[in-house]
């Protein structure tokens, strides 16, 4: 994977100075490196690496360029070839059901165990199932080792992956991983021209550096920068401040995702900050309302 990575941001420093060399040479002109669109045309966007292309990526460092920002890329960030968003996408649309067992692996994890009992009795029948359905898209998609269902006592066993990836997925990942599909989806539904890459890692001129969960640049040169919390979330509001302004973007171009916060939570709080809100419900619509 390291050496893709140094590959990918090896073709981005390239475009960058090609671009400079033709803006040069060719200041009066449209017609430079970077002006064809990117584009997810005839593209499935849950089984692609297209993100990875240097005409993605490149108006993304364009962008951090003006700020004299160093980039990197991480390759394999937005790989959807693999099952990560889609289980993701499924945890996002059944948040409220989904987060009580989520927690549990979180913390089996946490111990270092493997092994997960669930008890479901105390739930809905509906939320019995959507569990129920979940577990066995975990299994599907070898996220969990073993899936065991106990129907009269109504209780579900997995037993855990240990593998990083997986790991680090439940701790939070996931709820990157469901902002790019999202993103991903809206814009080719909706005929959408953007930029648009995961786990951008940034680094300014003191040194200090940031991993930007998702990165927007739309066509008409926008950047957008989406960050992902869940839970308890309000101690991180002043550090997200402080990154809005280090990025030099406007309160409508730095967007919160915090999972499970209410339509009502999220208005309010974006009145009272220089951040917007959104919620996993909110979040397509309002990068909608950006983009077009």
């Amino acid at each position: 994977m390291h050496d893709t990575a140094v590959f990918v941001n090896t073709l981005v420093k390239k475009y960058l100075a090609q671009k400079a060399i033709l803006k040069e040479l060719q200041p009066d002109t449209s017609a430079n490196i970077g002006d064809e669109l990117f584009s997810l045309d005839d593209v499935d966007v849950h089984n692609t690496n297209v993100l990875a292309d240097e005409a993605n990526l490149g108006p993304i460092a364009d962008w951090l360029k003006t700020l004299n920002v160093d980039v990197s890329f991480n390759p394999d960030a937005a790989d959807t070839t693999g099952f990560f968003d889609e289980i993701a996408l499924h945890m996002g649309q059944h948040v409220d059901a989904i987060t009580p067992i989520v927690n549990q692996i979180k913390y089996i994890q946490g111990k270092g165990y493997a092994n997960v009992k669930f008890a479901l009795g105390k739930f809905t029948e509906q939320d019995q199932k959507t569990i129920r359905h979940f577990c066995q898209e975990l299994y599907d998609y070898s996220f969990v080792a073993k899936y065991f269902y106990h129907k009269k006592e109504k209780f579900v066993r997995l037993t855990l992956q240990t593998a990083p990836k997986i790991r680090a997925f439940f701790h939070g990942v996931w709820m990157e991983w469901f902002a790019l599909i999202t993103v991903l989806k809206l814009m080719q539904d909706k005929n959408l021209s953007s930029s648009c890459a995961r786990s951008v890692d940034v680094r300014f001129q003191d040194g200090s550096r940031n991993e930007l969960d998702i990165v927007l640049v739309s066509k008409q040169g926008q950047p957008i920068c989406i960050e992902c919390k869940s839970g308890e979330f309000r101690h991180d509001i002043e550090k997200y401040l402080t990154l809005r302004k280090r990025l030099k973007l406007s309160k409508q171009q730095f967007v919160l995702c915090v999972f499970g916060l209410s339509d009502e939570q999220a208005t309010g709080m974006t009145a009272m900050y220089e951040i917007t809100f959104v919620n996993e419900r909110t979040l397509a619509p309002y990068i909608e309302s950006q983009l077009t």
